[in-house]
């Protein structure tokens, strides 16, 4: 349901911030937009030619949840407004500023930018009245309120254009914390440690490694991880009968990638468990001699680009194609890892050389031959068919990827395209293959 409303209004409705809400991070830069955009209301009524006139300051999607409001758009704003409101009349309260944020970045933001408000309205304090007006006559907004989530974040990725996206992981987040009403102190504990994630580490392993290697171990083309998936990653519940969430329960903490977890606290700890392995991996195959060869044939297909400063310290890959079968090789590491708990040298030289061989297959290079590639298709001229996710997820003995045929040498014996000579030759050249 569609409505425009006034702010004072909004306002007043019973307003939550849901656990799945990021940290409230606007800048003294957005405050000070903010105040830009209602000094622009307040000139405009002024004019003769308009009467009656109001001046909307964006829209917000609203979750009816149980008859609370939660904010799944717009929450930056909301706190931003009832901020500046509170500045101007000291006795006014609202929803929001009785909510309890946890973290203690959006505590310093809301105290820096409550300080700068502060400030604002003292350097314009002939204008006091006219805020008030504004509050009261000229601001309202487009509120889009809604009875189901799946549809609040339906809308939310097709109308939002400012805010920060909200991702599945951000949802899962909320569905775990809720599995933990029962334990408030822990449940804290949690949204902080959460907090101090990079959300785009956590973005990209889902994207990037769990989701994939979840689906390429059932030999299923992946795709992009959207909301609709996040039922994958649910667990199982407390209460579950089953006999296989017994089984889960009882091999809590002991993760696997393939397997599902228990519901609440044990998600937390699997991202985090996977985030600080998929690191220690590959600073393993960039640290170890044993695996120099392999760092020394990423090396040589990485440059280095500026960053804003002019310093070179970025690395970036020679191609996209090239990315790909890079994250393809960690994919394979990580699960094999997963399962085995080993870093056999030729197992993880195998793995290497099987992901570089599909760029050194293909004159381009996209998710869709990744995916083919992954899952073994055997339709598809490639030079190794081996569907390697499900055959790391089924092995018994990480002896039985070690001792994998991976095919080197192709038909021509020479790469599809002239660019990837090189590499061809250099993967020969790490497993000793003259032909």
């Amino acid at each position: 349901m569609s409505k425009i409303i006034p702010i004072d209004r909004l306002l007043e409705m019973p307003l939550n911030i849901p656990d799945y809400q990021r940290p409230y991070k606007w800048t003294l830069k957005n405050v000070s937009d903010l105040f830009c955009d209602i000094d622009t209301a307040i000139n405009d009524s002024r004019r003769p030619d308009h009467t009656d006139f109001k001046y909307r300051v964006g829209s917000v999607i609203l979750h009816n949840n149980n008859g609370q409001c939660d904010i799944v758009d717009g929450q930056q704003r909301l706190i931003t407004l009832s901020l500046i409101k509170h500045a101007i009349d000291p006795q006014y309260s609202t929803n929001l500023l009785k909510h309890e944020f946890g973290d203690k970045v959006s505590v310093e933001h809301i105290f820096d930018n409550y300080r700068f408000i502060r400030e604002w309205l003292s350097m314009h304090k002939e204008q006091t009245e006219d805020y008030k007006h504004a509050f009261d006559d000229l601001l309202e907004v487009v509120v889009l309120e809604v009875d189901e989530i799946s549809e609040a974040f339906q809308l939310f990725d097709s109308q939002n254009t400012r805010g920060k996206e909200l991702y599945p992981h951000d949802l899962l987040k909320a569905y775990h914390l809720r599995e933990m009403d029962d334990y408030p102190f822990e449940k804290m504990s949690l949204i902080k440690h959460w907090e101090d994630i990079s959300p785009e580490k956590i973005r990209e392993l889902f994207s990037l490694y769990l989701f994939p290697i979840l689906n390429w171990s059932r030999k299923e083309n992946s795709r992009a991880f959207l909301s609709q998936d996040i039922d994958t990653y649910k667990g199982v519940d407390a209460k579950c009968v089953y006999t296989y969430a017994q089984r889960v329960r009882k091999a809590m903490p002991c993760f696997q990638i393939n397997e599902p977890i228990c519901a609440g606290s044990e998600f937390f700890k699997m991202v985090d468990h996977y985030i600080n392995l998929l690191e220690n991996l590959k600073n393993e195959v960039q640290t170890d001699p044993k695996f120099s060869e392999i760092q020394t044939i990423i090396d040589a297909n990485t440059k280095s680009v500026k960053d804003k400063n002019g310093n070179e310290n970025i690395k970036q890959f020679a191609s996209t194609g090239f990315r790909y079968a890079v994250n393809l090789f960690y994919c394979a590491l990580l699960f094999y890892y997963d399962r085995f708990h080993l870093l056999d040298e030729m197992a993880v030289k195998k793995l290497f050389v099987w992901a570089m061989m599909i760029r050194i297959d293909m004159d381009n290079l996209g998710m869709d031959t990744i995916n083919n590639y992954a899952i073994g298709n055997k339709d598809k001229n490639y030079t190794n068919r081996i569907p390697m996710f499900f055959n790391i997820a089924t092995a018994r003995s990480n002896r039985e990827i070690a001792n994998m045929n991976i095919q080197i040498i192709r038909d021509t014996d020479q790469a599809q395209s002239q660019t990837w000579e090189t590499l061809y030759r250099s993967v020969k050249m790490l497993m000793r293959v003259i032909k």
